[in-house]
Formats: C-alpha cells, structure tokens, sequence
C-alpha cells in the first residue's frame, strides 16, 4: 500500500518538476520575443516525462559504478532534453518566438501545472483520511 502511494506521488513529483521547467522554458521564450536572434525552446513533455520515472533511457546518460556518484541528470533538466520551438514564419531579425504559440502553450501548462498539484493534493488527502481513526470526524 505504501509503496503505490510513493510510486505515485513519486510519478507526479516528476511532472511538476517538468511541468515547471517547461513553464520556464516558455516564459523565457515570451521573454526574449523581440531579441534578435533568439530561437525558441522547449520540451518534449511526454519524452522527458518516461526519461525521468525511467521507462527510456536518457540519451548520453552516464553510468554510476559507485555508490557515491551523483546520479545524472534526466528529462529535461539536462540540456539534451531541450528542442527549438519549430518557427511558423520567418522573421527578419531571425528571431523564432511566435508569440501565439507561446501564449498558448504557456495557458495550456498552467493549467496542466496546477491539474497535477490538485492529484497530488487529492492523493495526500485521501492518504490522511483512510489514516484516522473512526473516532474522528
């Protein structure tokens, strides 16, 4: 029992970690939309989602031999993780930020971001109730 509730609330610790990496990743994307040069990025979600809980491996991941070696990084905190954005028209300053995609993906993760603290808190609630006792109300 205890073991499904780590596992699970272990699985949605990983997506709000990546669903706020993404959220940076978008917001710096809306930041820099009118410096020149700048290509938008971001992530796969459902990529760096499996390379996190490990269903894939990370591409270039390293191996620890030893106990004492800091595991590597995996999903999209490591820089391998990240893509550019696919421009939808050019620009002539050569900047990639389309603004309506941003904008869009930007809702659409919030409010993804704020479905997933709402299980996790669902989770942790439902935990505590079946904890007391019948005693209590």
């Amino acid at each position: 029992m205890l073991n499904r509730l780590t596992d699970t609330l272990n699985f949605q610790t990983q997506a709000l970690t990546l669903r706020a990496e993404r959220q940076r990743l978008l917001a710096s994307n809306i930041a820099n939309a009118d410096t020149p040069g700048y290509q938008a990025r971001d992530i796969n979600f459902a990529e760096a989602l499996r390379e996190a809980t490990g269903e894939v491996g990370t591409p270039g991941a390293l191996a620890t031999t030893q106990s004492g070696h800091i595991a590597p990084l995996a999903g999209a905190r490591g820089e391998s993780g990240k893509e550019y954005a696919l421009q939808s028209q050019t620009s002539l300053d050569s900047n990639g930020v389309d603004m309506d995609r941003e904008r869009a993906s930007f809702a659409d993760n919030s409010v993804k971001y704020e479905a997933t603290l709402r299980f996790i808190n669902s989770s942790v609630r439902n935990a505590l109730d079946a904890m007391k006792s019948p005693n209590q109300a």
